[in-house]
């Protein structure tokens, strides 16, 4: 056995089971759930057409590289979302398509990381998307955490980060937009990641899943890869992008996504995905075309989050401590009582169920900066979401 999986600390979700078991709920109330982010908007009809329509191709084995179609798609639409010059992506070269952002931000970090080094490190933000600890450890890494703390508006200070750090840094888990936090990085952070990446030869992951989903319509999040070219590095040395159609378009369940930057990267990367074993379904692949050639789905998805977020920043704000994110679905505000009791007795009472930050966050140097702080997913209809925020204000009152 692979001993590091003594390493991983139970999943957040794990522990919130454990947080609840055995406590009793009015029965009065039914439950609502906003610690999960998983998309409940319904999927749009013509992607479900497309998978019924090319179900027959499964008895077909897909190519890991994927279709010429396909990769053409997202091409296209990277190029046209990210202002990327139009030659500068290459559908053959630049992309591979990858079932959800989960799998192949777990399989990058595998690929990258060369244990003959003494010590490797995979950088990460704290708090964090648990895959890439679990990545690191498995991989032979140890993972090293940035604070993204509200004294620092939820940004990493990657300027405070040890020189030792950054000589033993393989890989730079970035997450932006944030989960959880809804923070975004910005074109200096960018510029400086990618000298620190340049001097001391590592790779940066971006995790961008969470990219098309933000509250203003004339401010979309920047990418790395838009960082890159807006920098002159439109060879994309050292980048890699992670886009998902999960939150998107929502398709949690098709497991549909893309990787892409670094030419080099991306051909060995190939390569060990097909021992890996995880092409892309040829129906899932014909669903996915049709989704990412079309945007209106998209803008109203959009529309249907920003209402959400209005609407439950404003009950909730007279009473916590909770600002508008930049993007995601996500809230994160602060608890007038520790993160864990919070979300134990808002179930308890209230039938809620949330997040606690601290289940997201790891403590370093004796600051968990996740702690009194909940994570809210507002993926669920705006009646249940303000339904779960007046519930809020009522167990706070209670309090």
């Amino acid at each position: 056995m692979n001993h590091a999986i003594e390493k991983l600390q139970p999943y957040p979700f794990e522990k919130l089971a454990q947080l609840k078991s055995g406590l009793s709920t009015p029965a009065d109330k039914i439950e609502i759930n906003l610690s999960l982010g998983e998309p409940k908007h319904p999927t749009p009809a013509f992607i479900l057409d497309a998978l019924r329509d090319h179900l027959s191709l499964a008895a077909h084995y897909p190519k890991t590289k994927g279709s010429d179609e396909l990769r053409a798609a997202v091409a296209t639409w990277l190029t046209k979302r990210f202002s990327l010059p139009v030659t500068s992506i290459r559908a053959d070269r630049h992309i591979l398509p990858v079932n959800g952002t989960r799998e192949a931000l777990f399989a990058f970090c595998q690929y990258i990381i060369d244990r003959r080094l003494e010590k490797p490190l995979v950088v990460t933000c704290n708090p964090f998307y648990q895959i890439y600890e679990g990545a690191a450890l498995l991989a032979g890494a140890e993972p090293w955490y940035v604070s993204c703390g509200a004294e620092n508006n939820f940004q990493a200070d990657y300027e405070a980060v040890p020189r030792s750090v950054w000589q033993r840094c393989q890989l730079l888990y970035l997450c932006s937009p944030n989960n959880p936090t809804g923070s975004v990085v910005g074109l200096d952070t960018f510029k400086l990641l990618l000298e620190l990446a340049d001097r001391y030869d590592f790779v940066i992951a971006a995790d961008e899943c969470y990219s098309e989903i933000y509250l203003d319509e004339d401010r979309a999040p920047l990418g790395l890869l838009e960082a890159a070219a807006r920098l002159g590095r439109t060879d994309y040395e050292r980048c890699m992008v992670f886009h998902s159609l999960s939150k998107r378009s929502n398709v949690p369940g098709m497991r549909s996504g893309f990787v892409a930057g670094d030419a080099d990267l991306i051909a060995g990367f190939l390569t060990y995905r097909t021992y890996h074993g995880c092409a892309m379904p040829l129906y899932t692949q014909q669903a996915s075309i049709a989704a990412w050639q079309d945007e209106e789905h998209v803008r109203e998805n959009r529309r249907l989050y920003r209402e959400k977020i209005n609407r439950v920043v404003d009950i909730l704000q007279p009473l916590m401590n909770v600002q508008l994110p930049f993007a995601t679905f996500y809230l994160w505000p602060e608890t007038p009582q520790a993160d864990a009791d919070f979300a134990r007795g808002l179930y308890q009472q209230q039938r809620v169920t949330v997040l606690p930050g601290s289940y997201l966050s790891r403590q370093v140097n004796g600051n968990n900066p996740g702690a009194g702080r909940i994570r809210l997913a507002l993926v669920a209809p705006m009646a249940e979401c303000e339904q779960a925020a007046f519930r809020i204000r009522h167990y706070i009152n209670s309090l």
